[in-house]
């Protein structure tokens, strides 16, 4: 008895000397009566948008004509109901953190249904790239046997269908939501797309695992890249005290039709990729090349013994 009181007197104390942090330290937590975009939610609202992107593949199966039309309906109603809160929190969230909260009459709710509305009239256009993007990776990948291969088991088209989805939320000042979407699409897949990148139609990431994307990358139709890319910055400027400047291109150009092989590296905002160029396994780059250039990396030499001749009798 006396061993449980001596423990909880010592979680209690605990309890106490973590509470005291949360006022000394203060920058990692986030009390209040306003609440943040949910986690949960947000990753709830992102597999509904799936589901209406690719009716039929994920949660429900069996559609057809004469119930389709009901399926996705319903879909769409819960939808604006849970992004359009999701957003109303994330911008009240921002501007009372850049003091800009202002009238304490502003409707969120209101302000979140008007960009709701506006994602979602972007679904048809969503789709339409999308299907670019699915027929570009079967055309361009033999082991593929059909569409419906790409769509169920192919990570670099659900990292893209994810980022297209964040980036039309960039598009529309909507805060912290995006970069929510496609840290979750990181984690599933080992593909790191920031939401802010600008990405033609017609694009395909073969295998995918370690590929990172900046967030002020422009890369045009028809590229395809292949695993552990990376289009990156160079060092980032800074400003005369010594902070980030921050707004600047800092990531490279990609135009269209390129090819970029596994472990690549492209880096800084001024590097321009000329059309129909192919970069090569494991070359790095960080200066732009004309048009239909093949960059490749001199082969190491190699040595071969017989590894009989080392073994001991």
């Amino acid at each position: 008895m006396a061993t449980d009181l001596r423990r909880k007197e010592e979680l209690t104390d605990l309890t106490d000397r973590i509470l005291e942090t949360y006022d000394r330290i203060g920058k990692i937590n986030h009390l209040g009566h306003s609440p943040l975009p949910n986690i949960g939610a947000v990753h709830e609202i992102l597999q509904d948008i799936q589901e209406i992107i690719f009716p039929g593949y994920r949660r429900r199966q069996n559609l057809h004509g004469a119930n389709v039309g009901y399926y996705i309906g319903d879909l769409i109603d819960g939808l604006h109901d849970k992004l359009t809160q999701q957003i109303a929190r994330a911008i009240r969230h921002e501007r009372k953190t850049l003091e800009q909260e202002g009238d304490c009459d502003v409707d969120y709710e209101a302000l979140g249904q008007i960009k709701t509305l506006q994602f979602l009239d972007r679904i048809p256009e969503l789709r339409a790239t999308l299907a670019q993007d699915v027929q570009f990776a079967f055309d361009g990948d033999p082991a593929a046997t059909g569409l419906d291969e790409i769509i169920f088991c192919y990570p670099g088209l659900e990292a893209i269908t994810v980022q297209r989805i964040a980036h039309e939320l960039q598009r529309l000042r909507v805060p912290f939501i995006p970069r929510m979407m496609t840290e979750w699409a990181h984690a599933r897949t080992g593909i790191d797309i920031h939401p802010g990148a600008k990405i033609g139609p017609s694009f395909f990431i073969d295998h995918g695992t370690g590929v990172v994307i900046g967030e002020t990358c422009d890369i045009a139709a028809f590229v395809k890249i292949y695993q552990g890319v990376t289009l990156g910055a160079l060092s980032f400027p800074r400003d005369e005290q010594g902070n980030i400047i921050r707004g600047k291109k800092r990531h490279p150009t990609i135009e269209e039709g390129v090819v970029i092989y596994a472990n690549a590296t492209i880096l800084g905002g001024d590097t321009v990729i000329g059309a129909g160029s192919v970069i090569g396994a494991s070359v790095t780059l960080s200066k732009s090349i004309p048009a239909n250039t093949v960059v490749t990396v001199d082969k190491p030499s190699l040595k071969f013994r017989d590894a009989s001749l080392s073994q001991t009798s």
